[in-house]
């Protein structure tokens, strides 16, 4: 493998562009991102890779290595939520899609720049071409709809009736805002990691769209035979006191609620008796809001495939409920319309350095003809308030779609006082 610094003091934003912009230009598939926390890294980029659709049993197929420093290349993609919603309909984009990277842009957490080679070759002379130059301003804007106040209030309603004839504990009942796109995804990606920084941001397109997920959360981190995921479940805005969502037994139950759904997922493909709890309960920040975070963590045998492990945990214990089985079950017949990337994963399989997937909220899904399509949703208890529900939708939504809460939520009251 081959390491090389790079004498490069622009952001993760920045260098994005620059390679969108030579890609664009050369005819070359587009750059694939992941920023935040990933790999204990600031941020990864593939230069260029395909990302192409992918059987949902191909996805990371590759035995993780155990470093944690070097990354070198991978494969990088994102497989979708598997339900359909009420209304039966086809996905909109691939269910997954991704392709292999033999070499990526690596920014340490100290800021610095390296080139990465799995194969050992030096950097092309296009991309040392395309670090060297600013690449010409672009936007991408996204006009948005409203999401539909009635039906999301109904699949709750729905959800605490199942909760009381005790068919579930626990949901997470989602919505959808749609809008039409001008521009590239990968500017609205830039400018909104540039805006919002989330932990767990990744950005992959093709011929087929595009996602760009701007994720606090990480579905699952595979490093050698140590496996972790940290589910978020409870969330406040961020005007409110942090100290409140620990306060919070509604909050609190939730989160507790789906450890115990992770411990058991992860417990299917576990060393026996390697399941822990290492963090319950901890308040983060996000993009909005506060989070209550817990870290569920195991050991695998290192012969233990990707697909097995992805067969026992997804789709991620947070966006579903328990007892899983179940709630995915009555979330299909509450929820209108397919989820698609929006609580599936997106993330990158390394050889070197391990497998990290993030959970894709606060994820865009743009599709070939122009549309783009956000999910936002929240887990329901027995003491969920619908109308609170919806505002933490809205506050969920906001960072995403550039849009307060509150102005959100006005223009919806007025459609309500408005409508017949």
């Amino acid at each position: 493998m081959r390491v090389d610094r790079i004498a490069l003091s622009r952001s993760a934003p920045q260098v994005l562009r620059c390679v969108a912009a030579a890609t664009s230009r050369l005819g070359l598939p587009p750059p694939a991102a992941l920023t935040g926390t990933w790999f204990g890294s600031r941020a990864v980029i593939a230069p260029s890779v395909a990302i192409e659709p992918v059987d949902v049993t191909s996805v990371f197929d590759v035995q993780p290595g155990s470093r944690r420093e070097e990354i070198g290349g991978g494969w990088i993609g994102y497989l979708s939520y598997p339900d359909a919603g009420r209304d039966g309909a086809a996905a909109r984009i691939p269910e997954a899609a991704g392709g292999w990277t033999d070499d990526v842009l690596r920014q340490d957490i100290s800021g610095t720049w390296w080139y990465e080679s799995l194969s050992g070759t030096p950097a092309p002379p296009w991309l040392v071409g395309a670090l060297a130059v600013e690449p010409a301003p672009s936007t991408c804007q996204i006009t948005w709809g409203e999401a539909d106040r009635d039906a999301h209030r109904a699949g709750v309603l729905a959800c605490l009736e199942a909760i009381g004839a005790g068919e579930v504990y626990q949901a997470c009942v989602c919505t959808q805002i749609t809008g039409s796109v001008t521009g590239s995804p990968i500017d609205y990606f830039a400018d909104a990691v540039a805006r919002t920084a989330p932990a767990r941001a990744a950005f992959v397109a093709g011929n087929w769209g595009a996602v760009a997920s701007l994720s606090p959360e990480l579905f699952l981190s595979r490093i050698g035979d140590a496996l972790v995921s940290s589910p978020i479940k409870g969330t406040l805005p961020l005007d409110e006191s942090p100290s409140a969502l620990r306060d919070s037994a509604k909050d609190v139950a939730e989160n507790i609620m789906i450890v115990d759904l992770v411990r058991n997922d992860l417990g299917r493909v576990a060393v026996t008796g390697s399941v822990t709890v290492p963090d319950l309960l901890v308040v983060r920040r996000a993009p909005g809001v506060w989070h209550l975070v817990s870290t569920v963590a195991a050991r695998v045998d290192h012969d233990v495939p990707m697909s097995t492990i992805l067969d026992a945990t997804f789709p991620p214990a947070s966006v579903t409920g328990t007892p899983k089985g179940r709630a995915r079950r009555l979330l299909t017949t509450w929820e209108p319309f397919r989820r698609g990337i929006y609580c599936g994963t997106v993330g990158l399989a390394s050889p070197i350095a391990g497998a990290e997937l993030n959970v894709a909220i606060r994820t865009v899904e743009f599709d070939a003809a122009g549309h783009a399509v956000l999910g936002v949703g929240g887990g329901i208890t027995a003491d969920s308030d619908p109308d609170a529900e919806w505002r933490e939708c809205l506050h969920k939504a906001a960072p995403v779609t550039g849009v307060g809460a509150d102005s959100a939520a006005s223009s919806q009251d007025r459609l309500v006082e408005l409508t017949p």
